[in-house]
């Protein structure tokens, strides 16, 4: 982690998750609840699930903004100016643009945006139009800033929407406050598109089978990126002391473990959150962001020791 970005900016944490389905949304909504009261710090909450955000059903934020994010494609200005000489094609590694019969071809949703193919046409039979992929919302709740991404139906693409919002992130991202951001479930491009952008990563995992296996990948996945990572077990029951075990053998600190327990299940059915379902439960969230808080110093001391 930059020291002067974490010391200026703030630390940005992402939640994230192997798979679907593990809590990692309900924690993120626990800890910023209690974030600012925990460490008397403000802190503003980011939805880069955008394929499926649900946030804001547990925080209920105030949108105050929202704006249309679009992507830059390459268009067709007048196929006579082809040369066909087949640069674009031979550049574009998706198959978004083509040439047939002398003529160019363009897919807008194949287009990743990077541009080359209007930087190598040679004669301006390609300029740049654009494309929508979704919507940015901006708003606060009552104990956290808020800002989400909700990718337009049929697109395919969410990593450039989430790029969209982590840039709209750093364009409003005040000294001194933290970011919890919500990762998309899994460990895909969408996933290590979001955890690049963090300080640190908590890792929400479930001991099950499948979730112990998922979290293996997850792991394996992010451990490249060089974040300092961390674990908080949801839904603790009969697996969890074998993955206990899979953060030991991985050097991986866990800082909390919720249990299964029915009061939790009927706060969220109420619409609650965590710190809601009792006084234990608010203890865990603030004990959490505590020691998250201090992740990224821990982590530097280990690697030292």
């Amino acid at each position: 982690m930059s020291m002067t970005r974490a010391g200026k900016q703030g630390l940005r944490l992402a939640i994230a998750s192997g798979k679907g389905g593990t809590g990692k949304t309900t924690v993120t909504a626990a800890l910023a609840s209690v974030w600012s009261q925990a460490l008397c710090r403000p802190v503003l909450a980011v939805d880069c699930d955008v394929e499926e955000p649900n946030l804001h059903l547990f925080l209920r934020p105030v949108v105050r903004r929202a704006e249309t994010a679009r992507l830059e494609v390459p268009m067709v200005a007048e196929a006579a100016l082809c040369a066909d000489c087949g640069a674009c094609r031979e550049l574009c590694q998706f198959g978004a643009v083509t040439v047939m019969s002398g003529k160019p071809l363009v897919f807008p949703e194949m287009c990743h945006g990077c541009g080359g193919c209007l930087a190598v046409c040679p004669t301006g039979a390609l300029v740049a139009g654009s494309r929508e992929l979704g919507r940015i919302e901006e708003g606060a709740t009552e104990t956290a800033g808020y800002l989400a991404g909700r990718l337009r139906i049929g697109e395919a693409q969410s990593p450039p929407l989430i790029r969209a919002v982590l840039a709209r992130l750093n364009e409003i991202a005040e000294p001194g406050v933290d970011v919890l951001i919500d990762a998309p479930p899994g460990v895909s491009c969408p996933a290590v598109t979001t955890v690049s952008g963090a300080d640190a990563v908590l890792l929400v995992a479930e001991p099950t089978p499948f979730g112990i296996h998922d979290f293996g990948l997850a792991v394996e996945a992010f451990s490249p990126l060089g974040k300092p990572m961390a674990v908080a077990i949801n839904r603790s029951g009969p697996g969890t002391p074998e993955l206990l075990a899979l953060c030991r053998g991985h050097n991986l600190p866990v800082l909390a473990e919720i249990a299964s327990d029915r009061t939790v299940a009927e706060t969220y059915a109420r619409g609650g959150l965590l710190p809601e379902a009792g006084a234990h439960y608010r203890a865990v969230c603030f004990a959490l962001a505590q020691s998250l808080a201090e992740l990224p110093r821990t982590a530097r001391e280990a690697a030292h020791a």
